[in-house]
């Protein structure tokens, strides 16, 4: 299988180029990346644990989906299609924000810069996950999900709590 490309910007979101996946993450180079915020109709977030083959923080609790787009596709194309590729489910997705950031992986010591497009939907049915993308999903009230997160922060993706500072949890 052809090793999955990314596509390099700066803060402006302006195109630089292309890079392989595992290169811009060993070297930190900003990227374009996708988040996606699923909820039911309760009001409870959907969040995965990441597989245990991901090549960087596996077993950690993330947002619904997460991913990066293609060259020549749009943040939104990348969402409706990772929805469908990590969850094997769609629903219409309407974009939130955007934002920047840096993490390193002390594990391995791949590091996120990701110019990332954050997305929220609504869904109400089984969710039947890839598991060679997904370990386990959870619906979760937001406010228990807060304080899962500031008594458990290491097992939350770094990105992850970045998005829960910027959204409106009631």
């Amino acid at each position: 299988m052809k090793e999955e490309k990314v596509v390099l910007v700066n803060e402006a979101n302006e195109f630089l180029g292309t890079m392989n996946k595992m290169e811009a993450h060993e070297k930190g180079v900003l990227h374009r990346a996708i988040s996606i915020l699923i909820y039911n109709s309760q009001g409870e977030m959907l969040i995965q644990q990441r597989a245990k083959t991901k090549y960087h923080w596996p077993m950690i609790w993330s947002n619904a989906v997460c991913s990066h787009p293609r060259e020549n596709e749009s943040f939104q194309e990348a969402a409706d299609r990772r929805l469908k590729e990590e969850l094997n489910i769609s629903c219409s997705l309407s974009e939130l924000y955007q934002f920047v950031y840096q993490a390193k992986d002390e594990t391995t010591g791949l590091i996120e810069h990701e110019y990332d497009v954050v997305f929220q939907g609504t869904y109400d049915a089984d969710i039947p996950f890839n598991s060679d993308e997904v370990n386990a999903i959870q619906w979760i009230k937001p406010q228990q999900l807060i304080q899962e997160v500031i008594s458990t922060p290491e097992k939350f993706s770094f990105w992850f709590k970045e998005i829960l500072k910027k959204i409106e949890i009631s």
